[in-house]
């Protein structure tokens, strides 16, 4: 099967930080789903990987997570789904990626993709769904329903991927005043389409910002880029006993500074799941069956940004420099081979 892999871990602009490579179809066992992948999409964890875990001497790994494709072959121990079924999913961090024409995944970790999207738009979204739902209901306990809340939500970073899928859970699934955070003009409008009651620019002082704007201090924040950066203005901001999520990897942060206001920290991993096999991995499986019907019913939107083409080693290269710029809105998605 075609694939893109690295051999090592080489900056972006090198033509050999991606190649094009002939790997052997994978077989699922157990409870893998052999998917022939339609679409994938590319996300931060793709850049960090390719620089950050360098592969042992003749070895080459595939990257990728999100993916959006049909099933050809099942496992033994497959109950959810069968062959022929169009499924959508983000992965494991610690098995081959989904950048090769066929890929093995989990079934209790892939949902049913939304019967009104293409495989490009699909792809797209379980990544960034998965983080901010996790992050939004069970770290930040959020709670669900659309009854009248005095309560607000900064989303820091609000016009990347995960952001932009919290920013509309947040509006569409519950009661919370939801703010974001974007420094550009175009991202403020994107930020703003997708429902956000009140943006700032997170490249300016914060505080001083909500202020103007004549919000309170927030109950909850999400930060999700440049937490070391944000974080004495985070404390600043938050009410007392108010909670902070995050999914970056910061430098030291004085936790400290969480004392006097009883704030609390919560990290958001998604591969938490499948990593430690934990008994309730199969709710990603609810989960994302849950946004496919929200994305069916027209609540929520795909967050599909850019198209960069086919799926090949070029393209990939490309997609990479552009989410390692930060300047990414939404998501960027390839399609085919």
């Amino acid at each position: 099967m075609k694939a893109v892999a690295y051999r090592e871990s080489l900056p972006v602009t090198d033509p050999d930080s991606l190649l094009d490579v002939e790997l052997a179809d994978p077989v699922p066992t157990g409870h893998d789903l052999l998917v022939e992948v339609r679409a994938v999409s590319v996300n931060p964890v793709d850049t960090k990987m390719r620089m950050r875990s360098t592969p042992g001497p003749g070895e080459q790994f595939v990257l990728g997570w999100d993916a959006a494709g049909v099933v050809a072959a099942i496992g033994p121990d497959v109950t959810l789904f069968k062959p022929g079924d169009e499924v959508w999913y983000a992965g494991a961090i610690d098995r081959p990626g989904s950048n090769a024409e066929l890929h093995v995944v989990d079934e209790r970790i892939v949902g049913h993709k939304p019967r009104s999207l293409d495989f490009a738009r699909a792809a797209a979204m379980p990544l960034t769904a998965i983080t901010a739902w996790e992050l939004l209901f069970e770290r930040l306990r959020v709670p669900t329903g659309k009854a009248h809340d005095e309560t607000s939500l900064l989303v820091i970073g609000a016009a990347g991927g995960v952001g932009s899928m919290l920013i509309q859970l947040a509006r569409r699934l519950t009661g919370v005043r939801v703010i974001g955070t974007a420094s550009r003009a175009e991202t403020r409008d994107w930020v703003s389409e997708l429902g956000a009651h009140a943006i700032a620019d997170h490249s300016k002082p914060l505080p001083t910002q909500l202020a103007q704007l004549h919000l309170p201090p927030v109950d909850r924040v999400a930060s999700l880029t440049h937490t070391d950066q944000h974080f004495e203005q985070i404390i600043e901001l938050l009410a007392p006993q108010g909670r902070l999520a995050l999914i970056d990897d910061p430098g030291p942060l004085d936790i400290r500074l969480l004392k006097r206001k009883s704030l609390s920290l919560h990290w958001e991993l998604m591969f938490t799941r499948s990593l430690f096999q934990t008994p309730d991995m199969v709710a990603q499986h609810r989960l994302l069956d849950d946004v496919a019907q929200l994305v069916d019913d027209g609540v929520i939107r795909t967050t599909l940004g850019e198209h960069f083409g086919t799926i090949n080693a070029e393209n990939l290269r490309r997609a990479h420099a552009l989410i390692e710029s930060g300047r990414a809105r939404g998501k960027v998605v390839l399609e085919g081979f």
